[in-house]
């Protein structure tokens, strides 16, 4: 049995965000589930913040800065 080359591709998420998009055509629920992947983005990417000035302020402790 022979493998469809597309099979093995990564596959794109259906509801992928693209920052700017034309979002006129959305529905209230497809906004509304945007504006939630959003806010969750937003969170994860604090937290990433939060975690890189941990591990700078711990390095700056380590050398005294």
């Amino acid at each position: 049995m022979a493998i469809d080359p597309d099979e093995l591709l990564p596959r794109k998420p259906k509801s992928e965000i693209v920052l700017g998009q034309d979002i006129s055509a959305l529905s209230v629920v497809e906004l509304e589930a945007r504006i939630i992947a959003l806010e969750n983005e937003i969170l994860r990417s604090r937290e990433a913040l939060k975690a890189r000035a941990a591990t700078k302020n711990a390095a700056d402790a380590v050398f005294k800065r």
